[in-house]
């Protein structure tokens, strides 16, 4: 009886393996139609390179310094895109600025993204009170002004990374949160849902095992689009002097210290720049390219 049953239940999941292939395979073809996602695509993996092997990149010691022989040294063999006002090579402080601002980044977003796939599950599914309360919550934290609520916690607490983490993280879960509400209230009346409930399934087994899953690609999207806006808020915070502190190298600051020399050393504030405006540039069309591919409502 049993291998019986196991017999009719092979083609089924043959079918659900073929049906998943054709799935992935779909996305791609979608995503690679997309030149602008190809090209997000290509910056966030070249910045995650450059920062990973940044060791054996960089030409020199991004925090040795050079005063004598390189101070605000144009752009040549040896310093390819100059020196600062102490000596240091640019080009190595950007790939270990890169490094930050991808630590910051993706650390600061999963906390962003945690807190709102936990309150936006536990709006949608409970609603009520719960709902109420939590969305209410949201509303607050949309009331204050991201970098004002920034300025005010670094201002108070000690600006190390964790605390730079989890500020990050606490300004950008709002609007996840509705999105994850709206997944949770989409998904909580289909049939499979009802079929677990029926058979006895409790309220965090449904959550994890069936919401949660069919929650993420749009959730996945922002989570690309909410490093991007982390990374440019660090940079913000770096150049107020209240981000990343001595010896780490921040892009942001490094443009808040090149204002100084702009017209004599132009490009110790401009090389900084462009490498913030091209890593939020490459997450977000990173980001808009999942959405597009990720959108069912583009297939026949």
């Amino acid at each position: 009886m049993a291998t019986a049953t196991q017999n009719q239940a092979l083609p089924e999941i043959a079918t659900l393996q073929v049906r998943h292939t054709s799935n992935v395979r779909r996305f791609w073809r979608s995503f690679r139609r997309n030149k602008v996602a190809l090209l997000g695509l290509i910056i966030v993996m070249l910045m995650s390179f450059g920062a990973l092997f940044a060791p054996i990149i960089a030409p020199h010691d991004p925090i040795d310094q050079n005063i004598t022989g390189a101070r605000l040294r144009p752009p040549d063999a040896e310093y390819p895109l100059g020196a600062d006002e102490l000596g240091r090579d640019l080009f190595s402080r950007l790939l270990y600025g890169a490094r930050v601002s991808l630590v910051i980044g993706l650390v600061g977003e999963t906390v962003s993204i945690a807190i709102a796939m936990l309150l936006g599950s536990l709006a949608g599914w409970y609603g009520g009170w719960v709902d109420d309360v939590i969305m209410r919550l949201a509303d607050i934290f949309f009331a204050i002004p991201g970098l004002m609520f920034l300025i005010v916690i670094v201002s108070i607490v000690e600006p190390n990374p964790i605390t730079i983490f989890t500020a990050l993280g606490l300004i950008g879960w709002p609007g996840e949160a509705r999105m994850m509400r709206s997944q949770v209230l989409a998904l909580k009346n289909l049939e499979y849902i009802t079929s677990a409930k029926a058979i006895g399934a409790t309220n965090r087994r449904i959550i994890l095992q069936h919401i949660v899953p069919n929650a993420l690609a749009p959730m996945i999207v922002l989570a690309t689009l909410g490093v991007a806006g982390i990374i440019l808020s660090e940079s913000s915070l770096s150049f107020l002097g209240l981000g990343v502190q001595i010896p780490f190298p921040s892009w942001g600051t490094m443009v808040f210290n090149g204002q100084n020399y702009i017209f004599n050393a132009w490009w110790y504030a401009i090389f900084p720049g462009l490498a913030i405006m091209i890593a939020v540039l490459g997450f977000n069309f990173l980001g808009d390219g999942l959405r597009d591919a990720l959108d069912p409502t583009q297939y026949r």
